[in-house]
């Protein structure tokens, strides 16, 4: 093994969690998939359920060769990194490794940060507590926004004129405010149809 295989298979990410479960959000809902969330996020939205994840230094660094066996093992064919904000760290060896185990990559981010590794697909979820980088949108598979309030939608819409013609839109109702948003993206999306509604199916099935 050279210097620079080892390198990238002894690096390390703060790893809070990861697990074995169903995507329950976007493009992929209901596909199983690989959870690996890591620790650190700068964005810190108020409706968020991982507010754990927010100090990377409360997370253990675990190897990145450590985590794609894991994965490997689950019997998983798609990995999702999700955070907290992993962009915040440089994920080129995590990606790497994970391709090279014959595993798909799949990217949650809020574009808060450049993205670095190779992604299958790439999920944006922009966030107004911290603006997204500007070279993310044209790199999104898919523009997913969390919508906490009727001014969302225009938001969304700004959203959707940065990313290339290809990309899946989607709208999601903030979780505690579910029961007030659904009628209205209900409502809009018929009105703008190019828009589809993702629901957190995953907290239905009561799975994390």
């Amino acid at each position: 093994m050279s210097n620079l295989e080892s390198e990238i298979l002894n690096s390390e990410l703060p790893l809070m969690e990861d697990f074995y479960t169903i995507q329950g959000e976007g493009f992929h809902q209901g596909r199983a998939a690989y959870f690996i969330r890591l620790g650190g996020c700068e964005v810190r939205c108020v409706w968020c359920d991982v507010k754990d994840s927010w100090n990377a230094d409360d997370h253990a660094k675990v190897s990145v060769s450590t985590i794609a066996a894991k994965a490997k093992a689950s019997g998983t064919e798609i990995c999702v990194i999700t955070g907290g904000e992993p962009t915040m760290h440089n994920l080129d060896s995590l990606t790497q490794v994970l391709k090279l185990s014959g595993l798909k990559t799949h990217l949650e981010t809020s574009g808060a940060y450049p993205i670095t590794g190779t992604w299958n697909w790439i999920c944006f979820s922009p966030k107004k507590f911290k603006p997204p980088h500007a070279s993310v949108a044209q790199q999104a598979d898919e523009l997913k926004v969390v919508v906490f309030h009727k001014s969302d939608f225009a938001w969304a819409e700004d959203f959707a004129k940065q990313v290339k013609p290809e990309c899946k839109l989607y709208l999601q109702p903030e979780w505690s405010k579910e029961e007030d948003m659904l009628p209205q993206l209900i409502d809009y999306v018929k009105q703008n149809p190019r828009w589809q509604i993702s629901l957190q199916v995953h907290k239905y099935m009561n799975i994390p």
